[in-house]
Parts: structure tokens; sequence; C-alpha cells
């Protein structure tokens, strides 16, 4: 076994890892709850982008259930993000479970 070998190949994984964390930063996925009422744009980062809400939802008398369903929402962008960032990691360390990614 050729340690340098070796080593070079993990410096050429590490960079390749790090390039793919930086694209999927600014990947976006989107959340749709209530039916389609409230959408969630979030990058694959957790970051949210944007939450838009049908005005058809906006009652006075019942904030409870759109705070509901915004809350669902953003949960689901993030998962989602969290869900194809993994499947990208995955891909590229061929499933060999690195810690921190």
């Amino acid at each position: 076994m050729n340690i340098a070998k070796l080593m070079k190949q993990a410096q050429q994984m590490q960079a390749g890892l790090a390039a793919k964390q930086e694209e999927l930063a600014t990947q976006t996925v989107e959340s749709s709850v209530g039916g389609g009422k409230v959408q969630v744009t979030a990058t694959c980062a957790g970051d949210v982008l944007s939450i838009k809400i049908d005005p058809t939802l906006v009652d006075p008398s019942d904030v409870e259930f759109l705070e509901e369903l915004v809350l669902k929402g953003v949960q689901e962008a993030i998962s989602t993000g969290k869900e194809k960032t993994a499947a990208e990691m995955k891909k590229l360390t061929g499933g060999l479970g690195i810690p921190g990614l």
C-alpha cells in the first residue's frame, strides 16, 4: 500500500466534498403544505429564502392555523435540503460514513 497515493486520494476527496458542499449551499429546494397554500423555498444549507402564503389563508381569527402551516413548510424545506445534501455526500464518499458530513 502506497501511503503517499492514499493521502493524495484523501486530499482529492476532501476537495471534492468541499466543492459539493459549496454547490449545495446555493441549490434550492421547495416545500408546499396546506394543499399548496403555503410554499417555502430554502437552500440545501437550511437557509429559508422565501415564504409564499395564499391570501385566502389570512384569517385574523385563526392565526394559529397559519403559524402551524408556515412552521411545517419551513421544517419540510429544511429537511428536504438536508436529505439532498446527505445523498450527494454519500455519492462522493461511497457511503464511508465520514464524521461531520
